[in-house]
């Protein structure tokens, strides 16, 4: 955790008071939220969670990286699915199609709102696809810094903030990554393939939202 800066216990109030919000919309959307004030609180809420011999796998979430689950659920006694492990494509290509029989999803979203709306961008879309259907749960882990108003600030966030920063990790060739700025592009190596927008959540026991009061992946 960064050093404390002047001001910054304004911040950690209004990103309580406003956790409090997301939650309650979260509730009506039938999903389960949680607000962590540190990353250290929200890997400890995320293993109250998942419980042990659990079969977790995830879909490249900076965020729960940030927080350091992925290595707790390596290090821990869980059933991890690791496509990252794969030695050929066809390996990891099964792993993700292991991954929608999985106990616990873990991932993030691109942007969040006020009243509990997730917006997810995918190239692949192996992560919006298992947030939507397949694994018996999903655990998000989402920092405050991915708050937005509504559904339409979601999207731009999603397309012209988030998508253009992930466009960096990548050896690509699209135009966001050349640029810094979404072109609305076709490229064959897009990684905006498929928008997932979450609003509700058919099975009430099936997804939980860990708010966290740090800035948190892109």
């Amino acid at each position: 955790m960064s050093e404390k800066k002047i001001g910054d216990e304004f911040f950690e109030l209004r990103n309580k008071k406003l956790a409090e919000k997301i939650i309650k919309g979260l509730k009506s959307r039938h999903m389960e939220g949680f607000y962590a004030p540190t990353r250290e609180d929200a890997l400890k809420k995320a293993i109250e969670i998942i419980p042990e011999g659990a079969s977790v796998t995830w879909g490249g979430s900076m965020s729960a990286a940030q927080i350091g689950l992925f290595d707790a659920m390596k290090n821990g006694s869980y059933n991890v699915i690791d496509r990252n492990g794969a030695a050929t494509p066809e390996e990891k290509r099964q792993k993700e199609l292991e991954a929608y029989g999985a106990d616990f999803f873990i991932s993030s979203a691109n942007a969040i709102t006020e009243d509990g709306v997730m917006v997810n961008l995918d190239g692949n879309s192996n992560r919006v696809s298992a947030i939507a259907y397949g694994p018996s749960h999903v655990l998000m882990i989402i920092g405050m810094n991915k708050v937005v108003s509504n559904v339409d600030a979601a999207i731009e966030r999603t397309r012209h903030i988030a998508a253009p920063v992930n466009a960096q990790r990548f050896d690509i060739e699209t135009p966001c990554r050349s640029t810094g700025a979404c072109a609305d592009c076709k490229s064959p190596q897009s990684i905006c393939c498929n928008m997932l927008i979450t609003r509700l959540e058919l099975h009430p026991d099936r997804m939980k939202v860990i708010l966290v009061g740090e800035d948190l992946g892109f």
